[in-house]
């Protein structure tokens, strides 16, 4: 049986290779408040907006945020855009090496969506880009830097976006050079002609890209499982993979049956660059040798995190496990949260509601009778109270080698099982100043054995018109008295502690 969780822990040992359609995403956001005199369009009040790697760029995103490592080839203009892809690229916590290639005859190609806050909905989408196909001189430039690549890789991705970087030389050279050596191919298509792709390992259709690869339309499981078998048998691959989107996924693998798992339940935010997420797992666990159908599932669970997330998003090696590994109940998908930018939006929530928020930290390693007073408490004092997490390495910083005794995602979803506990979010520092700064909360809450002037984070509460609550602690309650009561007998025997 497959073990996902000794899987993930080797995720950060991986290296692929993605070559594709490289593109620079601006998502402009506002309020429509009223419709322009000049035409009957709407006005967008515009109110922020984030910019992001697009395209196949954000496969190479999604890898790194796995914490695996990503070789990136594509083509870029020589031009701003191009230049700003470069450097986010280069800057993604160096898991990124992207070798570009540079055409100053192209445009590089940049996406900018309006988007509807308060709708959650897109109005409008404006392109600039060259689409045509790349030069003789680039494709040759873009396969030699595949070829380069490829000895250093478990996996090749190829993201298609019809732009012109995969040519039918480039797809072909790159998969017959990758089957050479044992490495497998993921290709997430978008050419109508899917006997470019002949050879691939992998591939991975939605539903309607499916049905216009086989000239006629599909809708059932079993009209999908007999489409993608003709296909898987037209192109010569091992595997196709069909992303039926709210429905889930569907997966024909040579010799074995159809395989349907359908999606998870979230409520959906954004589906921008969900494809995007599901080629990147696959790659990485294929990397790693993993079967299809765990890579599918693996896959499945990391689109239903980034659709719940606004704009082309990424899902953490964290949200992966947490989502593959769920716990007994919802709750702790409910709150936990180890994406910061999610936060936001559960705090906003709250104070549209005027809900007063209390916050309080700790390691939480072992919880006992002092962390449960400590926790009822606090909430008792607030209508919301969000708990700081230390996460492993911050506690082992703290509290020296050998703790945590429990990981930073089992301490989670105890803290999470808890009625007291509204959100958990863990941090990497060894204080939780910033985390207190981004919360803002009304009440701050610790033991009695601070201060109220050595309590972190007071100013910034106090600052803001909240209180800081010492609890009182309960007498002879503490983790570090816990390990060593435990690991006592076991240095008076010679024996090692039970684990």
């Amino acid at each position: 049986m497959f073990d996902f969780e000794e899987a993930l822990k080797l995720v950060p040992k991986q290296t692929v290779l993605c070559v594709g359609d490289l593109m620079l995403d601006d998502f402009v956001y506002g309020e429509v408040v009223r419709i322009s005199p000049e035409a009957p369009t709407p006005v967008l009040a515009v109110r922020h907006n984030e910019i992001e790697i697009g395209g196949a760029g954000n496969v190479a995103r999604n890898i790194a945020a796995l914490g695996a490592r990503c070789i990136f080839v594509g083509l870029v203009g020589n031009d701003a855009a191009g230049l700003t892809l470069t450097n986010a690229l280069a800057n993604l916590n160096g898991c990124v090496v992207p070798d570009l290639v540079i055409d100053a005859a192209r445009q590089t190609t940049r996406k900018v969506r309006f988007v509807s806050e308060h709708h959650s909905s897109h109005l409008i989408r404006a392109d600039w880009e060259t689409a045509g196909p790349a030069s003789a001189q680039s494709e040759s430039a873009i396969i030699d830097y595949a070829k380069a690549a490829l000895q250093q890789v478990g996996a090749v991705v190829l993201s298609d976006y019809a732009k012109g970087v995969l040519t039918p030389r480039v797809i072909g050279t790159i998969i017959e050079a990758a089957r050479r050596l044992g490495r497998p191919v993921i290709v997430d298509p978008k050419n109508h002609d899917y006997g470019v792709y002949r050879g691939a390992t992998l591939i991975t259709p939605n539903r309607k890209e499916l049905a216009a690869a086989v000239h006629r339309p599909i809708a059932t499981e079993q009209e999908i499982a007999e489409a993608a078998a003709e296909l898987a048998l037209a192109i010569e691959c091992e595997a196709v993979l069909v992303k039926c989107s709210e429905d889930g996924m569907s997966l024909h693998a040579s010799g074995q049956a159809p395989v349907h798992v359908p999606a998870y339940p979230v409520k959906v935010r954004d589906v921008s660059g969900a494809g995007d997420t599901v080629a990147a797992v696959l790659a990485v666990m294929l990397a790693m040798k993993a079967p299809f159908e765990q890579a599918m599932r693996a896959a499945n669970a990391a689109a239903a995190v980034v659709v719940g997330k606004r704009g082309t998003a990424t899902v953490s090696l964290a949200e992966l496990r947490h989502r593959i590994l769920p716990a007994a109940s919802l709750a702790p998908e409910e709150k936990i949260v180890f994406d910061w930018s999610l936060l936001n939006e559960r705090l906003a929530e709250w104070r549209r509601r005027g809900l007063r928020i209390g916050f309080t930290n700790g390691c939480f390693d072992l919880l006992h009778r002092g962390h449960i007073r400590l926790l009822a408490e606090a909430r008792a004092a607030c209508d919301r109270l969000v708990v700081g997490l230390n996460s492993d390495e911050s506690t082992r910083r703290l509290k020296g080698k050998g703790r945590p005794i429990n990981p930073a995602e089992g301490r989670a979803e105890v803290l999470a099982a808890l009625e007291a506990v509204d959100l958990v979010v863990v941090f990497e520092k060894d204080t939780p100043l910033e985390l207190i700064e981004l919360v803002r909360p009304n009440v701050l809450v610790k033991g009695a054995d601070y201060t109220r002037e050595q309590v972190v984070g007071r100013e910034v509460v106090e600052a803001g018109g909240g209180q800081v609550i010492l609890v009182e602690l309960v007498p002879g309650h503490s983790t570090t008295n816990l390990v060593r009561r435990v690991a006592e007998p076991a240095v008076r025997s010679g024996k090692p502690a039970a684990s």
